[in-house]
């Protein structure tokens, strides 16, 4: 059975940082400085777990991997098979009803 692919427009905008916290703080019905805060630390610890050559997978995203090469090291991304589905690049998940 060939995967059923979504319709997904071209993106509109670019979602940077501060639109980001803001989705969430919206979301979360938090303060602004908090979600901040949260984000900020997130993202330091997933590039620190990276610089030490550790993967970080966020169940449901993806996963994001380092690997060295012979003069550097590559930095890459494995999509959850969530994220495959709704590009339609995958047949085995299921999304829940």
């Amino acid at each position: 059975m060939k995967p059923r692919k979504v319709s997904i427009s071209p993106p509109k905008m670019s979602v940077d940082k501060k639109e980001l916290v803001r989705r969430v703080q919206q979301r979360l019905s938090k303060q602004n400085g908090t979600v901040e805060e949260i984000i900020d630390a997130t993202i330091e610890e997933i590039y620190e777990s990276l610089k030490q050559g550790d993967s970080v997978a966020l169940r449901n995203f993806g996963t994001f991997y380092v690997r060295t090469g012979r003069d550097c090291w590559v930095f890459k991304f494995n999509p959850s098979q969530r994220l495959r589905q709704a590009f339609g690049w995958s047949s085995t998940h299921k999304p829940k009803p």
